[in-house]
């Protein structure tokens, strides 16, 4: 009686939360022929029904992150899709609902270990084409595409009752039938569960107009990639150069491509977080959609100031490297590394700084260690003399009132740079800019590479997962995580293990892209307490299905190389009592 209740309630609220929509189009009848589609799935990766063609036939559901209908089926469509894939039967899942942004049903799937392909409906047209109401609803197809059964998948759960067992299992009596070349016995049926909500056309009522909507949206999420010199390919500070990449914005928009972060927004808070909010999303596509109107100029809000060139601002000193470096037209060209002495004769404190390529078109990576006499640069414990890095991403070192990287005195730093060269032969200077510390500050910051070096990532395999640890000596504070791995990199989360057992996840990426390179930096700094494990989990995509395997037919180790793999789950942090950390680390030591 309880589940049963829990059950409808559950399913009762979401069905009202989503009881305000535009009309579906009625659903084709049994008979009707589908036009193929294309959409995106979990990765990103297109997918059409014609990738499918040799199949016999295709069960198509309709399913949602939040429905509990839908989420009580899957473990369903699973055993379906296991006994039935054998004999060439396509499940495929589609997720049309707009409440369900593109990084939750990627981690939805993932974290239920869907086993057949779900994919993103981001304009609802397949949705309104099929005309699906409901999740879960299911369209069984046949090799021709033509809708042999329309429906619900059984009758043993609905929103107002729970069943021991189904009375009838509709999907597969169809399914069997339709293998037997029989005529479905039932082709229609009522699909119960969660209505689809459906994005109101037009989506503002009101004109949108760039000089008072647009212009204040792209400021404060755009500008500070979309601008000359910066990492995006192209400007977006005027009116005329939004105008002419409307297309575009409106498809990287829609798709939320970008702006670019991949974090699941159910765990942590982050203080550099790049989500549109809905209403800006919103306001962006219905812009575009009424023809990108300009409005009246005098409403344009002011420019918004950008340092020239640093993000963090005018540097207190920029470092060059030694050299300039000449940087092939093909071939591999191993990591670089080159030692400069700053010239420091006491310690110094470094509030915040900032990595700058030479030339970013063959600039794969830049990253800055300290080289402190008589100490190596990473410990066996994963602790890295670490200044600061940069990759096409989020990268500089920045950080909070009272915390401060040290450069101890007679300090060296050396510059590890990565080219990838791009048919031509060019040049390359890269240099690091740092703003120093007012005062000394009141805690020191530490990085912990948090790698693993032992991975193996087998041959062919579509999901691996490895996990690398670190436990804190003393009390801390966590201030930003960085997971990194390399072409075949899926996902990557985060989580505490607390001394007395309680185990807690605190960043999840679902959505991970090598293109770019996520500092993940925590708006408040998450405490964790002595003798608490902090783990990274990194699953990797090895099989054909990947298009940016290089390879799926060899066994990957660690390596720096991109056809190689990394597990670096780059973690910073402070202690909450500098003495009694390096303490017990001695004390460990001896």
């Amino acid at each position: 009686m309880l589940a049963r209740l829990l059950i409808s309630t559950a399913a009762t609220a979401v069905l009202l939360a989503n009881n305000i929509q535009s009309q579906p189009t009625p659903a084709p009848n049994p008979g009707a022929v589908i036009e193929a589609f294309h959409l995106y799935d979990i990765h990103r990766r297109q997918r059409s029904l014609d990738d499918y063609s040799g199949k016999k036939a295709f069960a198509i559901v309709f399913v949602g992150t939040e429905c509990p209908l839908a989420n009580l089926y899957l473990p369903r469509l699973a055993k379906l899709h296991e006994e039935f894939g054998e004999k060439e039967i396509q499940f495929l899942a589609i997720n049309s609902n707009p409440q369900d942004s593109f990084v939750r049903f990627s981690a939805h799937a993932q974290e239920r270990e869907v086993p057949f392909p779900v994919l993103k409906d981001f304009d609802q047209k397949i949705a309104k084409s099929l005309g699906a109401s409901r999740t879960p609803e299911v369209f069984l197809l046949d090799s021709n595409r033509t809708i042999r059964y329309h429906g619900r998948i059984d009758d043993q759960y609905t929103v107002t009752h729970r069943r021991v067992q189904a009375g009838r299992e509709d999907l597969r009596i169809a399914i069997e039938e339709l293998l037997d070349s029989k005529p479905v016995t039932v082709a229609e049926t009522t699909a119960t569960g969660c209505l689809i909500r459906f994005t109101e056309s037009p989506r503002i009522v009101n004109k949108v107009t760039y000089s008072s909507d647009i212009a204040e949206i792209l400021q404060r999420r755009c500008q500070e990639c979309h601008r000359p010199g910066q990492v995006a390919p192209f400007s977006l500070l005027t009116y005329e150069k939004a105008r002419g990449w409307a297309e575009t914005i409106h498809e990287v928009v829609l798709e939320q491509r970008m702006p670019p972060w991949h974090a699941d927004s159910d765990f942590g808070a982050f203080s550099n977080e790049r989500r549109l909010t809905h209403q800006e999303r919103e306001t962006l596509l219905a812009w575009i959609e009424q023809g990108c109107p300009e409005g009246d100029k005098s409403e344009i809000p002011p420019a918004k100031e950008f340092p020239v060139s640093w993000t963090i601002g005018t540097p207190d000193r920029i470092i060059q490297m030694p050299i300039t470096e000449t940087v092939p037209a093909d071939g591999v060209v191993p990591y670089r590394y080159y030692d400069v002495d700053p010239g420091f004769t006491e310690d110094v404190w470094i509030q915040s700084a900032e990595a700058m390529p030479g030339n970013r078109k063959v600039v794969h990576h830049v990253i800055a260690y300290i080289v402190e006499p008589g100490k190596k640069i990473f410990t066996k414990e994963g602790e890295a003399a670490i200044l600061v890095g940069w990759a096409p991403g989020d990268m500089p070192a920045i950080f909070p009132n009272g915390v401060a990287r040290r450069i101890a005195a007679g300090s060296k730093l050396r510059f590890e740079v990565h080219y990838t060269p791009n048919g031509k032969e060019t040049t390359d200077r890269s240099q690091i800019g740092i703003i120093f510390a007012k005062e000394e500050p009141k805690r020191e910051v530490h990085t912990n590479i948090l790698w693993n070096r032992q991975i193996q990532i087998p041959p062919n395999t579509a999901s691996h997962s490895e996990k690398a640890s670190y436990t804190f000596p003393a009390d801390a504070q966590i201030l930003s995580f960085m997971p990194h791995m390399h072409w075949r990199g899926l996902r990557a989360h985060y989580s505490v293990k607390y001394p007395d057992g309680r185990k807690e996840r605190i960043l999840s990426v679902p959505d991970y892209d090598f293109n770019w390179q996520s500092v993940y930096r925590f708006a408040k700094p998450f405490p964790v307490s002595q003798g608490s494990t902090v783990s990274v989990v990194g699953y990797w995509d090895n099989s054909s299905d990947n298009p940016a395997n290089p390879d799926p037919s060899r066994t990957v180790p660690w390596g720096e190389q991109t056809w190689d793999e990394m597990l670096n789950g780059w973690v910073e942090f402070v202690f909450d009592h500098e003495d009694q950390a390096k303490q017990r680390e001695v004390a460990k030591v001896e």
